[in-house]
């Protein structure tokens, strides 16, 4: 039902105006900003957790006291790093801390003693945007983006957009998608789709 520009979608309530170019990343305020279930309405909660690095994601690792060993290293495609003397060690689903830990004892396993080793992220991998944007792609995320920011990067909405029914998928291609706000926080590899509207 919409009265007064305010469209009810199961449990959120979600402004319903026009964003169309979107030139900037403004919008009008949002009522219960909460994620809900395409199929069922029903509210959910996305998954909140330490990021996770993955293929694309660029660290860098400084060995204390061996400038030799620290530098700038990419996950690649296998969810990989590949680091002097230890060669290669599996990053793909550790937090910064947890590689930090792997590090220490993979180095301090005959080669170094008592290696201390700090993991920085440099930049993430990427987001992806699709269906009623007007330039739909993968683009670099950026710390604090949420999911009009998103739209804007990717040219805004295009005329058709369902700008109240946009959908996220956090966990890769097979997750289950579910409407978001704009306002709705992102995090580094999240599928954003904009649905078209048939009204």
């Amino acid at each position: 039902m919409k009265r007064r520009g305010i469209l009810r979608l199961g449990a959120t309530v979600i402004a319903g105006t026009a964003l169309g170019g979107l030139a900037g990343c403004t919008s009008a305020p949002e009522i219960a900003p909460v994620p809900v279930d395409p199929v069922t309405g029903k509210a959910v909660k996305l998954k909140e957790e330490p990021y996770r690095l993955g293929t694309g994601d660029k660290v860098k690792i400084t060995v204390f006291r061996h400038e030799d060993l620290s530098g700038e290293f990419e996950v690649d495609g296998n969810g990989y790093l590949s680091l002097p003397l230890i060669g290669e060690v599996r990053a793909e689903g550790l937090t910064a801390r947890e590689l930090e830990d792997e590090l220490e004892r993979r180095y301090g396993d005959g080669y170094l003693v008592n290696p201390k080793i700090s993991v920085e992220i440099l930049n993430y991998r990427p987001f992806y945007i699709l269906g009623e944007v007007k330039e739909p792609g993968q683009y670099p995320y950026e710390p604090g983006m949420t999911v009009l920011n998103a739209v804007a990067k990717a040219g805004g909405f295009t005329f058709r957009a369902k700008q109240n029914g946009i959908l996220l998928q956090r966990g890769g291609a097979d997750a289950p998608p579910v409407v978001v706000p704009g306002n709705t926080p992102i995090q580094p590899g999240d599928i954003i789709t904009v649905p078209e509207r048939f009204f």
